[in-house]
């Protein structure tokens, strides 16, 4: 992955948790420099956590749905990310991590799109 690959996901990302912020979901982002942090905070912790979960939960992947596991371990990561950066918050806990985490995969795969759309044309 290049850097301008990279800054692009970032940016991308901390887009994401804004328009996340903005809706009724009940994760609170103070402002876009927050988004930006938080960003960062949340793709670092999918480099270095999430190797080590995906080690260690593999019997439980394999016996659950692959599906809902990831979608724990974003959850995870989500809160995580949330507990490292002040500014960012879940106002409702678990339930806010789940759907913000539902809702960061659904924006950022609708911003990829469009986003590759926009450059291929």
């Amino acid at each position: 992955m290049s850097i301008v690959e990279l800054l692009i996901l970032w940016f991308v990302t901390a887009v994401s948790l804004f328009i996340i912020s903005k809706l009724p979901t009940g994760v609170e982002i103070d402002d876009f420099n927050i988004a930006l942090i938080s960003s960062a905070v949340f793709g670092l912790l999918n480099a270095l956590v999430r190797p080590f979960l995906v080690a260690l939960a593999l019997p439980i992947k394999i016996v659950l749905s692959g599906f809902l596991f990831t979608l724990v371990m974003n959850m995870a990561i989500f809160g995580l990310a949330a507990w490292f950066v002040s500014g960012f918050r879940l106002r409702w806990g678990f339930w806010s991590a789940l759907i913000g985490a539902l809702a960061l995969g659904f924006i950022n795969s609708f911003l990829y799109e469009l986003l590759n759309r926009v450059v291929v044309s």
